[in-house]
């Protein structure tokens, strides 16, 4: 936990001056930069050190956010287990508003699901979803139709959110990434090839990201990577 503490504190950029919440861009990947083998077919790659130590993370943030397709394709609970520590806020991006009424995310009571989709969508889905505990969060589309992610940290910054987790999958770790909104990325590398779908699908022609400050730690097999990419 003190690393953890330590480096976020080391880390730490205000919420002022960036005019939306902290980013932590948190996942684990295989020695060749997959995160599962195939779309859609969760796989567990790092060790119970290693989610230890996310659930730590978990635990440091106000807030946590995937994508539909972890959703689906996982049904998680985000919340906070292996360690004490108060759960974060789950978010989903759903723009389709495809969520599961049946999904563990909509059955904590004391937890309600925010849903961050595009104005109007899903109207007849809408008002079980509200029923079922979610709020919905209406975002106007980005070019590529899915929500708009700077008008949605803005919107979660107005909600008094002032530091997010972010843990994929792949469409929105690249998504992310491609629009320089990663402050810290905490990655987990497993000793492991995979051959799968990699984390980062694409970035905009000439960017490289490179980590600063970077801190490096074994956790069992698995090797943690901390840093700041240098926009």
């Amino acid at each position: 936990m003190d690393l953890i503490k330590t480096w976020l504190a080391e880390t730490s950029i205000s919420q002022h001056t960036l005019q939306r919440p902290a980013v932590t861009l948190s996942y684990a990947q295989s020695l060749d930069g997959c995160i599962t083998q195939r779309r859609g077919q969760p796989m567990a790659l790092s060790g119970e050190q290693s989610w230890v130590f996310t659930h730590r993370l978990r635990a440091a943030h106000d807030a946590i956010l995937v994508g539909i397709g972890t959703v689906l394709a996982d049904d998680p609970r985000l919340n906070v287990r292996l360690v004490e520590g108060q759960n974060p806020r789950p978010i989903v991006l759903d723009s389709r508003l495809r969520m599961p009424l049946e999904a563990r995310l909509l059955s904590d009571p004391q937890r309600a699901l925010w849903i961050a989709t595009i104005a109007g969508a899903g109207s007849q889905k809408r008002a079980a979803l509200q029923t079922a505990g979610a709020k919905l969060l209406d975002i106007s589309p980005g070019p590529d139709g899915r929500v708009e992610l700077v008008e949605l940290l803005s919107c979660l910054a107005a909600l008094n959110i002032r530091s997010l987790m972010v843990e994929g999958g792949a469409d929105v770790i690249t998504s992310f990434l491609s629009q320089k909104l990663v402050d810290r990325i905490a990655l987990t590398i497993a000793p492991v090839f995979t051959g799968g779908l990699h984390a980062v699908e694409h970035l905009p022609k000439g960017m490289t990201p490179r980590l600063q400050g970077v801190q490096y730690q074994r956790s069992g097999e698995d090797v943690l990577v901390l840093g700041c990419p240098d926009w």
